[in-house]
């Protein structure tokens, strides 16, 4: 297989028996990578990619028996090990993402809306998501049966990952001591939203910070920081009020690292409306940082359209019916590859909905992506 990816994956355990396989298991995994960065959305699009392009296929891949069936493609994809197909992955993206002052790791779960299965009693698969903002790369996902489970599996997958000098940062649903400790032990700092399912600190931070700004922070030292940008005829003003001075809050219990809690202000004005929202977090970065905890909670928010909007509207995640075995979560891994390699290819400046039309086109340009 072409490129770094051909390296880190090619000790991925093959499912099936040695009798009577006809398709090793690293050409299946490079077809189905170049068939879904091409526009390919399940087994049957995969297959067909691959006999539509068999003869360049053939140029640089073993193919003794043609092309796979995609119900060959779906039987491997459904028993291949996702654990292990996770360790390859995190191990291709080791080598992609190296660690750096200040760099932020969103942590966001997404379910695979049609991946539930009736007949079987088996919910629709829920995946979390690390997803390092600054270069727009997931760097790392785990399975969750259900999106409460976030709670327990947010810490197994942040522990799998390299959290030195990050800013990780959550929705409310991962602010957890546990989750917290997780960050901390690994060299990273967090900020992590604060919601009503936090009710009492969600309230005492609320109360602190409310009359802080009410009386401009008199007698609490504190850092403000305030971002305005304008567009489509909207402007929105997001303000940042920090302070480290957390001994006013009482019976918290122990966060680890727990350095300061802040309040980010969103006002929006358009078309002569005026909106503002209020949302609350702790974090252990320092409470006279509101600049960076401001842009963390930023960068949190644009997770929803590098990432889940992408998969939903360009690779179609939502409307993916595979369910069998493995398969949908496999599937998933294999857009999300797709994803962080054309992200990767900065030669065009087009949008990955693009890139993809123009690889299926183009096989130069197509290995071009691959190859990274």
């Amino acid at each position: 297989m072409a490129g770094s990816i051909g390296r880190h994956f090619k000790d991925l355990h093959d499912p099936r028996s040695p009798l009577g396989r006809r398709h090793s298991l690293s050409a299946m995994l490079a077809i189905a990578i170049c068939a879904v960065i091409c526009g390919s959305d399940g087994w049957a699009d995969i297959a067909e990619f691959g006999q539509a392009k068999e003869a360049w296929f053939k140029t640089f891949l073993d193919l003794p028996h043609g092309m796979p069936s995609h119900d060959t493609f779906g039987r491997v994809f459904a028993a291949l090990n996702p654990k292990a197909f996770e360790r390859c992955f995190r191990r291709w993206m080791k080598g992609l993402i190296k660690g750096g002052q200040r760099r932020l790791i969103a942590v966001d779960g997404k379910t695979l809306r049609r991946s539930f299965d009736q007949a079987a009693s088996r919910a629709a698969i829920h995946m979390v998501s690390a997803f390092v903002v600054a270069n727009k790369l997931v760097f790392g996902q785990i399975q969750t049966a259900v999106k409460s489970n976030e709670i327990t599996a947010i810490p197994k997958l942040l522990k799998l990952l390299d959290l030195e000098g990050a800013v990780v940062t959550t929705d409310a649903m991962g602010c957890q001591k546990a989750i917290a400790e997780v960050i901390v032990k690994g060299g990273g700092d967090y900020v992590l939203a604060v919601k009503d399912n936090q009710p009492t600190l969600h309230a005492k931070i609320k109360t602190l910070l409310d009359e802080a700004i009410l009386q401009n922070f008199k007698g609490l030292s504190g850092d403000c920081h305030t971002h305005t940008e304008k567009g489509h005829g909207r402007v929105e003003t997001r303000t940042c009020w920090s302070t480290g001075e957390i001994h006013h809050l009482k019976d918290m219990g122990h966060w680890e690292g727990l350095a300061s809690v802040a309040v980010v202000q969103a006002v929006r004005r358009q078309k002569g409306k005026v909106e503002t929202e209020r949302r609350y977090f702790i974090s252990s970065l320092p409470g006279d940082d509101a600049q960076g905890i401001a842009e963390a909670v930023r960068g949190h928010w644009g997770v929803e359209n590098p990432l889940h909007w992408t998969l939903d509207v360009t690779f179609k995640e939502d409307q993916s019916r595979v369910r069998k075995g493995h398969g949908a979560e496999n599937l998933s891994r294999l857009r999300r590859i797709a994803l962080n390699k054309l992200q990767l290819e900065t030669s065009r400046k087009r949008s990955i909905r693009a890139k993809r039309l123009r690889a299926g086109w183009d096989h130069d340009y197509l290995l071009q992506v691959l190859q990274i």
